[in-house]
């Protein structure tokens, strides 16, 4: 499995490095490695500590500054538009970023000053040494899952729940108040009763301020809804459900941990939303420790 997974990736290395002046939209990418978007944008993310468009924007710089110190015919703005920048200043906005001088000026000074290009160049070629970086990273994420979490196949029961639509992460504290409000006269929140939100958006990929979930109380009783509550159902299904007593800040780690578990166990998400289940309140804990189930649907 680990070799599978080796070859996919460095397919998709090369992939990058070979179209830099293409298209690299994040479900081209994830296709040729046969990744669903979704399940790919946090792989690559653990893997090279970078986003998928930081990682390209990087790459394409790079690639523009050696053809800058080695094509001395090749235009500043040929350049721009070959590797997918919108215009000139664009280009020039993000070239600054990385090398603190313009490219014209780049173009101008001493190569000794830019070590950093030829050790860019120096990795052509040389997949295997940049590799066993992210081998590396994936070992450190599988080795902390296995520290922190019990994890199971389960088939999980249909859960039928009420719910508010949330967007944006700022917000759902707020939402689960408005939800307990609803619940409480109502006789529906007691001892053993359960919150779960339902990711229909990756932060991955949907700006965090779009992102849509829903707040959820499980029900053990069929109701009927009003106001902003509405309702809704996890249906029967097998998913991986990793077990944590984890802070709030380790959530992302966390969720990114159980991803990578999956692909190396060989499972494949399915075509539903992840989901965790609260088993305390985390303010109510003295440590702030949650303790949640992290759970994905797999075929």
């Amino acid at each position: 499995m680990k070799e599978d997974y080796i070859k996919r990736i460095n397919t998709i290395l090369l992939f990058i490095d070979d179209n830099l002046d293409s298209e690299l939209s994040l479900e081209i990418i994830a296709s040729i490695g046969s990744y669903s978007p979704f399940h790919f944008h946090r792989i690559f993310k653990a893997i090279t500590n970078e986003t998928l468009n930081a990682y390209i924007t990087r790459k394409r710089i790079e690639k523009t500054a050696s053809i800058l110190l080695h094509q001395k015919n090749v235009s500043i703005t040929e350049l721009s538009l070959q590797y997918g920048f919108s215009s000139n200043s664009s280009f020039t906005k993000t070239f600054k970023k990385f090398y603190g001088i313009s490219p014209s000026d780049f173009r101008k000074s001493s190569p000794s000053k830019y070590s950093k290009i030829r050790q860019a160049e120096s990795k052509n070629g040389q997949q295997n040494g940049l590799f066993e970086e992210y081998i590396c990273s994936i070992t450190n994420h599988v080795n902390w899952i296995k520290m922190n979490a019990k994890i199971e196949i389960i088939e999980m029961p249909k859960l039928d729940l009420a719910f508010i639509t949330q967007i944006g992460h700022e917000g759902l504290g707020n939402a689960y108040g408005r939800l307990m409000q609803w619940a409480i006269p109502k006789g529906l929140l007691k001892e053993d009763s359960k919150m779960l939100t339902i990711y229909h958006d990756s932060f991955k990929i949907t700006d965090p301020n779009k992102v849509r979930m829903s707040a959820c109380l499980i029900l053990k009783e069929k109701i009927k809804a009003d106001g902003e509550i509405g309702l809704t159902a996890i249906e029967k299904g097998k998913c991986i459900v990793g077990h944590f007593e984890i802070g709030i800040h380790e959530f992302e780690k966390a969720w990114t941990g159980l991803f990578i578990w999956m692909n190396e166990n060989g499972f494949k998400k399915a075509d539903r939303n992840p989901f965790e289940i609260y088993h305390n309140n985390f303010n109510e804990h003295p440590e702030k420790i949650a303790i949640v189930d992290f759970c994905i649907p797999v075929e």
